[in-house]
């Protein structure tokens, strides 16, 4: 049963977010029967002239516009060219199309024209695409069906914003003539969820999985743990969800995922085509495990539940033997639940572990990760004691970090340790956009939308080669935020600019480019009840 969400008074309230809460999102239109509507066809919209096909979020590759558009229509067919997972995104994308339009989309692997979905050799990687439109179809092709995904999520924003709508539109549903030849410049761009300070169900991580696939982000990084909460069920230690995530900021309910839950996001992201990368914080942020059992503290004594925002307090006992034990348990039983490659054991804020018993735990418990068959994710803390080989070291600093840090970053880097690039000044989704937003935080400062978006990845931190660099990641951190529409007003609009960034050439990068196509968003997020924050440095539609 869905819990009652608590509400703030500080909460952006609009029909927007009132829409968001109670209509089934667009692209979850898999999980929904999405059965063309009946009765009369609505009015042709008058004067609805087809996207331009270097409109579209993150920006492509190439694009090489020309010839007549094609108009989807009730004869309109998804012909689909490959294996059965190719087949799942032609059905992905009939359940898209069929609501709004109101026409039937067979998807089949018969007949000429309409939309062809074909999986074929090219240069496109494992995430790249071809789109060709002209007026007697629609090709899209790629060498892995993940690219075939990505492919239509551009397809998606060359159509009239209303093809997010769950009811019946009146068209036409024309798409620009030309070729948009596309794949990623790195093959990490991550969103994370904090659900350890507020819970978040399920269906609100669907729903956010969702929002975030359109825009090409391919990881689904989940904090389960922290020391407001322990979200995860671990068989081997049980009190953990049951006790550890039986409260959260503020001193809700909490709630956890019990296996099959989390087998559920892991399964749904996949058929987004995102890989579910869990972080299970160590040895800080752990309040929530230490609370449940006694003899993971030093002195034996449990300390009481935490629903506080403060950090650095807490660390497991790295001289205990039971201390890897618990981490064996929990890294066991975790793995075996994630077809991913990687597994997060977070490092960040120890400041109650000395620096040498920090070293020396993570000396014992990155043998762990490996022995499961996971490559090691850290915050870039990890980089002071001594990354696994393969290691992926995660930077949330700031512009103004010390140089001494960065350095130390930078030396992990140029030994091998690849990087995800989180700066909080410019990728944290929670810092609040300026000194009157009601939500979010501003210790790394206000980060607008520009400052989001303006700097380059590649060339962020002195001394770090571009080759170094595995992609970028959008934290999105839940000290003040507890709901579905709060997440929408923090993330959105600053989200897609993070994943242009991971996305999109370096020479594609252009901040007046990026705003008019920023804009151009609003009436699909409208359409999708998406809550967004209208910032003043966009004119919006």
């Amino acid at each position: 049963m869905r819990r009652q969400r608590r509400h703030h008074g500080t909460t952006p309230r609009t029909t927007r977010l009132l829409g968001s809460l109670l209509l089934v999102v667009a692209v979850g239109a898999a999980t929904v029967a999405a059965t063309p509507a009946r009765g009369p066809a609505p009015q042709t919209a008058p004067g609805r002239s087809p996207v331009p096909l270097d409109r579209v979020i993150p920006a492509p590759a190439s694009v090489e516009p020309g010839g007549r558009p094609y108009r989807i229509t009730e004869k309109t067919r998804i012909r689909v060219d490959g294996p059965r997972e190719a087949r799942r995104v032609g059905e992905y994308l009939a359940g898209v199309l069929r609501p709004s339009t109101g026409y039937p989309l067979p998807v089949t692997d018969r007949g000429t024209g309409g939309i062809r979905l074909r999986i074929a050799e090219g240069p496109y990687g494992s995430e790249g695409y071809r789109l060709r439109s002209g007026p007697s179809g629609i090709t899209l092709t790629a060498a892995e069906p993940a690219g075939l995904f990505h492919g239509v999520q551009t397809l998606r924003q060359l159509l009239p914003a209303d093809v997010e709508r769950r009811t019946r539109q009146p068209g036409p549903w024309p798409v620009a003539g030309g070729t948009v030849t596309d794949s990623p410049r790195f093959g990490w761009r991550g969103a994370m969820l904090d659900v350890s300070r507020h819970f978040f169900p399920v269906d609100e991580v669907k729903r956010y999985i969702d929002r975030i696939a359109l825009y090409k982000i391919n990881k689904l990084h989940l904090h389960l743990s922290d020391d407001q909460g322990w979200r995860i069920a671990v068989d081997s230690w049980p009190r953990l969800a049951a006790y550890g995530g039986s409260t959260e900021v503020g001193g809700g309910p909490g709630g956890h995922y019990t296996k099959d839950d989390y087998r559920e996001i892991v399964r749904y992201a996949a058929s987004r085509y995102l890989e579910v990368v869990p972080e299970i914080d160590m040895p800080g942020h752990t309040n929530a495990a230490l609370a449940s059992y006694a003899e993971l503290n030093c002195d034996g004594v449990a300390p009481p539940l935490y629903t506080g925002t403060e950090v650095g307090f807490s660390s497991l006992c790295v001289g205990k033997e039971i201390t890897y034990d618990f981490v064996e348990d929990v890294v066991r039983e975790i793995a075996a639940l994630t077809p991913g490659r990687y597994l997060h054991i977070g490092g960040d804020e120890a400041h109650s572990t000395p620096h040498e018993e920090y070293v020396a735990f993570m000396e014992r418990v990155q043998p762990v990760v490996a022995r499961y068959g996971k490559t090691v994710v850290g915050w870039h803390q990890l980089t002071g004691a001594a990354p696994a080989d393969g290691a992926l070291a995660q930077y949330w600093g700031l512009d103004g970090t010390s140089p001494a840090e960065k350095a130390q970053v930078a030396e992990a880097a140029r030994n091998g340790t690849g990087l995800i690039l989180s700066p909080a000044d410019r990728a944290y989704l929670d810092m609040k956009y300026d000194a009157n937003t009601p939500l979010g935080l501003s210790w790394a400062g206000y980060v607008e939308v520009r400052r989001s978006y303006d700097w380059d990845p590649g060339a962020y931190l002195e001394g770090v080669p571009e080759s170094a660099v595995r992609g970028v990641e959008a934290p999105l951190w839940t000290e003040t935020l507890d709901e579905t529409g709060e997440l929408e007003f923090m993330a959105f609009p600053r989200l897609p600019g993070i994943a242009e960034l991971g996305w999109s050439p370096a020479e594609a990068h252009d901040w007046e480019s990026y705003r008019e196509r920023l804009a151009g968003q609003s009436p699909r997020w409208e359409a999708m009840g998406v809550n967004y924050y209208r910032s003043p440095q966009v004119s919006w539609q």
